[in-house]
């Protein structure tokens, strides 16, 4: 495999500044597989290709540069494209924000669907109903007619919004639901609502009360303070003489 190649795809996909030395260490078997197996002359191959990089990425035929920022590299947009990176990142929509009740549901829905409220209260064991609301909403799923059974319940199925969500080309590239639930953790985890935050902020409270009942148990059980009385005593005995 390239050596340039590795760094390249090591610089794109890293989120802060990544060291020379840092990324050495990840190539560092593809250059001895070059047969080079000092450590100073592999750091040497390393730069050497890295340099290369900086260059390529520097004529006028890239948006894209690799600056060295707090002693690290990373990629990031020229100067002279700042206006158009700006305009696109405007037009841009806000982050999904979903309840952990909602990304299940959404799964259930992807896997199963046509799928109807029923069929997908039946396998979660809750009611799915303000659920489904905030999933039209938010564009992931919409109608697809009505089941043709007593009641002919509304059915549902994952949107083109669901699709470019997740990057599928369409639902034949759902992979396992093992793998889809690790696939909604990471594409979610920085913007979930744990829908029972409230309940969950709740208990803390609980253990506080148990202090004050200690010490009221404690104030009790520490009867022995005759000081009381006797100071109360001790005046009217002072005015009786």
């Amino acid at each position: 495999m390239s050596l340039k190649a590795q760094l390249e795809a090591i610089i794109y996909a890293t989120e802060t500044p990544i060291t020379l030395e840092q990324m050495t260490t990840l190539v560092k078997e593809t250059v001895v597989a070059d047969g080079v197996s000092e450590d100073i002359e592999i750091k040497s191959r390393v730069r050497s290709c890295l340099e290369e990089l900086v260059a390529a990425y520097g004529s006028s035929d890239h948006g894209i540069e690799i600056r060295q920022v707090a002693g690290g590299y990373r990629m990031s947009t020229k100067p002279e494209q700042h206006e158009v990176v700006r305009a696109f990142a405007k037009s841009l929509k806000p982050p999904i924000r979903l309840s952990l009740p909602a990304l299940e549901t959404l799964a259930v829905i992807a896997y199963k669907q046509p799928v109807t409220v029923p069929e997908i209260n039946d396998i979660r064991g809750v009611d799915s109903g303000g659920v489904i609301g905030t999933l039209l909403e938010r564009k992931l799923i919409t109608t697809a007619g009505r089941k043709q059974v007593i009641g002919r319940p509304i059915l549902y199925k994952t949107t083109k919004e669901f699709l470019m969500r997740f990057g599928l080309k369409d639902v034949s590239e759902l992979p396992s639901m093992e793998e889809f639930e690790k696939l909604v953790a990471e594409s979610f985890q920085a913007e979930l609502i744990p829908a029972e935050s409230a309940a969950e902020a709740a208990p803390p409270a609980e253990p506080a009360s148990a202090p004050e009942e200690v010490a009221v148990q404690a104030t009790e059980n520490s009867e022995p303070q005759p000081a009381e009385p006797v100071a109360e005593e001790a005046p009217a005995e002072e005015k009786a003489g």
